[in-house]
Formats: C-alpha cells, structure tokens, sequence
C-alpha cells in the first residue's frame, strides 16, 4: 500500500498539522478522528488494514487528518465561546487547505468523501452539509448529530450552525439543499448495543428525510456495541457494497 505523510502550517489553525494518506487513485475519502485522537488512529486500530482490499484495488485513497477536539469541546479550560471560535476554525482548515490539498494531488475533479466514527461521525456530517460544493458526501458511524452533547450546556449562533439535527431543519436556501440532495453517498450507520444511540440516528435521518434529503440509514444489532471492532466491519463494509 502506498502510504505518504505530510505535514503544514495551517494558516487557518495557527499550528502545524500532520496528514497521511494511503492508496494511489480512485475516489478520496477523508477521515475525521475520534475525541481527542490523532491522524495515525485510524491505522493505529487497524482500520485501514481492514479497508486495505479497496485501497490496493485502486478503489480509494485514504486521508486521514489530526481533530482538534481537545482545543475546543473537549478542553475544559477554555471558555464556551472560544471552544466554538476554535471549532469554526477546524471547519475553515478543511475546507481550505485540507480538501484543496487532496484535489491538487489526485485531480480537480476527484470525488471527495468525509468519513469518522463517534464524534468524527458529526463532525463528518456537519462538514459535508456545510460545504457540499466542496464535499461530496459523508460516511458517518456510530454518532449523534446533535453537538449539544458536547457543549456541557453551552448554546450560541455557531454551535446551531454546528449543529445539524438543529439546523438542517430550517435549511431553505436553494444553493444548499440541491448540492446536498445530489449526493449520491449520506450514509449514516450505528449499532445498538452499549454506547451506541440508534434513536439519534433515526431522529436525525427522518429530519432529512423532512427536507426531502435522501439518504441510506443502517441500524445494526444489539451485539454491535461503539467500539473499533464495529468501524472496522461497518466502513468496508458501505465502501464495498455502496461504491
């Protein structure tokens, strides 16, 4: 597998910020971590072994960045507002480094798809709802898309616009629902054994069903429990059957 690793300035973070990706053509798929976690996790707990029969196969590369959730929702030190300050600039970094850095490596016309598990799985979604000019779709396990659940209370302008289950409902605006709905790949899959929420995933996929949004909603079993052996069945399993 070819595997290159890559680091910048971010102008938007004000830090350095290491990428690595893995594969050499197909479609780009862009990893947002976990919490607290770092660009090598998804490797670290074997997640790209299990999607390595697509990356060979040139079905995929795979990017994965850095989350910078420890400097903002989940930094208990820092004032609420900041946190949301900080998280907008996370958006910022994606959107105009991180996914311009795929493009001009494999080709302006690459499809490119947002990826993560737990609170990447939001992260993944809110991305792609966001910006999907520049996203082409989501792939998101095992989350809740509603980012009061780590805000510890804490409620202002950007954490609704950061919030999907909040604003997907009163998305009206045109330029926006059209790009969302002609994606062909919103996938939103969870258990429903210990820690995972399947009311939040139903909750959240019958809001965009509402807007007319459609999307391929999986619902696992009681013995699919929030946990890496559940991402590494799930992620290969919507590549190599909705791909």
């Amino acid at each position: 597998m070819n595997k290159q690793t890559t680091s910048w300035y971010s102008p938007a973070l004000n830090k350095e910020m290491p990428a690595v990706s893995y594969g050499h053509s197909g479609f780009a798929l862009l990893l947002v971590p976990t919490a607290a976690a770092d660009y090598l996790e998804y490797e670290r707990f074997q997640l790209i072994d299990a999607l390595a029969p697509h990356i060979n196969a040139g079905k995929l590369t795979v990017y994965s960045i850095d989350s910078i959730n420890n400097e903002s929702w989940l930094n208990n030190d820092m004032l609420p507002e900041h946190k949301a300050i900080r998280h907008n600039q996370f958006n910022h970094y994606v959107f105009e480094e991180v996914i311009p850095f795929i493009r001009n490596g494999m080709g302006s016309d690459t499809m490119v798809y947002c990826s993560g598990a737990s609170f990447g799985a939001l992260h993944a979604m809110n991305l792609f709802l966001k910006r999907p000019d520049l996203i082409n779709g989501a792939i998101s396990m095992s989350g809740v898309y509603d980012l009061t659940e780590y805000t510890k209370g804490f409620w202002d302008e950007q954490v609704y616009y950061n919030s999907p289950i909040h604003y997907v409902p009163n998305l009206n605006d045109e330029w926006y629902l059209s790009r969302i709905k002609s994606s062909h790949h919103i996938h939103i899959y969870t258990g429903s054994g210990d820690y995972e929420d399947p009311a939040a995933n139903r909750r959240f996929s019958q809001v965009l069903w509402d807007k007319g949004i459609w999307h391929d909603l999986g619902i696992w079993g009681e013995d699919v429990k929030h946990d890496w052996p559940t991402w590494r069945a799930m992620l290969p399993h919507i590549i190599g059957t909705k791909f």
